[in-house]
């Protein structure tokens, strides 16, 4: 029998948001909301949706990979997409474009990580729902699931307007608040019931 890898019966999340818990301890993970790419016993990948680089720009982004831009430029934000593989570009999008080398997941979220997508970004086409991330969240074979039983992390299905949102101070807020939790009920203590 297939395994449903989005159907959160299977024990797989792929194509959930982790939404961190407040006592997470690695800073670079504090209140993040990641989108799970992939899920299978072999492991996890995802990208954090809800963190800027700082120093890196679209425009700077181009430049290291001898991409022209063109007008009208659109303003393109660049995420922290994890720790793994920083120099390793990644666009979640919605579904309105495919091409060769896009994965998509059973929820209408797509991810595309070659040179093309950029290029037709670059050019003002490609997908209007986006994030562009460098890097990404990675997890060995029962990590997650580790990290899960030991509450780290919650989860929850996204949506469009949950993960596209411009506003991505209030994305952990507004994912928090999806599941019907109020965040000041939350332990800043990690532990096992």
């Amino acid at each position: 029998m297939a395994e449903n890898k989005g159907d959160i019966t299977s024990g797989y999340l792929e194509g959930h948001l982790l939404i961190a818990m407040p006592s997470m301890r690695d800073s670079r993970f504090a209140r993040a909301v990641i989108y799970i790419c992939a899920h299978s016993a072999d492991g996890a990948m995802g990208l954090v949706t809800n963190k800027l680089l700082g120093a890196t720009t679209f425009p700077d982004l181009l430049e290291q990979l001898g991409l022209p831009e063109t007008e009208p430029r659109r303003d393109i934000r660049v995420h922290f997409g994890g720790p793994v593989e920083v120099g390793r570009g990644f666009v979640l999008h919605d579904t309105s474009y495919r091409r060769d080398g896009t994965m998509v997941m059973d929820n209408g979220i797509a991810l595309t990580a070659t040179i093309d997508i950029l290029q037709e970004i670059a050019a003002g086409g490609g997908p209007q729902s986006n994030i562009l991330a460098l890097g990404y969240a990675g997890w060995g074979p029962g990590q997650l699931e580790s990290e899960i039983q030991d509450n780290a992390w919650l989860h929850v299905t996204p949506d469009a307007q949950l993960l596209f949102n411009e506003d991505i101070d209030s994305m952990w807020d507004r994912a928090v608040a999806k599941i019907g939790i109020d965040v000041n009920m939350l332990s800043e203590t990690a532990g096992r019931a």
